[in-house]
């Protein structure tokens, strides 16, 4: 197994650089492309991310058809600046208003197919600083240069900032200490995924509509693993976009974070009859803050929903059909 891995590796790993965006025009063959931003208080960054795809790939070179902002909950300007900046925008708890809203990104991702149309869907986060508009260019580059490849994944260098010094690829604490020793036990053959928790990737929608979103942290892993059971490694591609600056969590949040990860996991492990739990897993997790000289509990619930997939709901099987006529 692990020598088929390294052979995907060299096979299906790529830089953004390899990728041209006027090439990549010329293949398109008349397939439609959507960028959803799942966004949730990113006034600070949304509207320079939108305004660059829409200038350079959507004006200069029609690379992108569609470029949409799935707000969250937002209590800043971020839907206000996204619009203004050119995306089109939509308000997460009111697509599908007649199920309740589940807070966090997978819902946001999930809900997003119902109110975009592209052939291709690239998932960019709306936190990025210094955004390069070949983020987009290379997480389409694959997919429209192999009729093969279904899933593209990013990876990247991601600086860590702290009071004292900037590590150049301190960024990915949660990837290096949960979920990359989780896949690499239980899914080896996700094991040369450089980055599995990147926020940033594309797919065809043939392939998303039939997949279940995790709520909350866990959509990344959750979708990874769902992928490769559903089609396999080799329909899988990822690019080098080089380095991703957002905003760094604290440990904290970092530990809801992985959190998540870990029961999305564990959802996966006993999916595909992986292992076979005897009891629920706790939703809870306690942690301390110190407040003077005591030590204080914070408890936080990190239970995660899931989202059946979208080819399963009627509403969207009804939204293809008006959209095929």
């Amino acid at each position: 197994m692990q020598t088929d891995v390294g052979a995907w590796f060299r096979r299906r790993t790529s830089s953004s650089g390899q990728w041209h965006r006027r090439e990549l025009v010329e293949n398109k063959n008349g397939r439609r492309i959507s960028v959803v931003l799942p966004a949730h208080n990113e006034a600070a960054t949304v509207g320079a991310i939108v305004s660059l795809l829409r200038s350079e790939l959507m004006e200069k070179v029609p690379l992108i058809d569609e470029l949409v902002v799935i707000d969250s909950g937002s209590s800043d300007d971020t839907a206000l600046v996204a619009e203004r900046a050119g995306a089109r925008v939509f308000r997460q708890d009111q697509i599908l208003p007649g199920l309740e809203d589940v807070p966090g990104k997978g819902e946001a991702l999930w809900k997003s197919l119902l109110v975009t149309d592209g052939d291709i869907v690239a998932f960019i986060d709306a936190d990025l600083r210094s955004f390069d508009e070949q983020f987009a260019v290379g997480l389409l580059g694959p997919l429209l240069a192999d009729e093969s490849v279904q899933f593209v994944k990013a990876f990247y260098d991601r600086p860590l900032v702290t009071a004292e010094t900037v590590l150049p690829a301190g960024g990915g604490r949660v990837t290096e200490l949960v979920a990359r020793p989780l896949l690499n036990l239980h899914w080896p053959v996700l094991s040369r995924i450089v980055q599995p928790l990147a926020g940033e990737y594309a797919a065809r929608r043939s392939l998303l509509e039939q997949l279940s979103f995790v709520s909350g942290y866990g959509v990344e892993v959750g979708m990874l693993i769902d992928v490769v059971e559903s089609v396999g490694l080799d329909t899988m591609a990822q690019v080098d976009l080089g380095r991703r600056e957002h905003r760094n969590s604290g440990d904290a949040a970092l530990g809801r974070m992985a959190a998540h990860i870990q029961l999305a996991v564990l959802s996966r492990l006993q999916r595909y009859g992986r292992i076979l739990l005897t009891d629920e897993p706790a939703t809870l997790l306690t942690q301390f803050c110190r407040e003077g000289d005591s030590l204080r509990p914070r408890i936080s619930e990190v239970g995660i929903a899931e989202r059946p997939p979208m080819i399963s709901l009627e509403e969207y099987r009804q939204w293809m059909a008006r959209e095929m006529t």
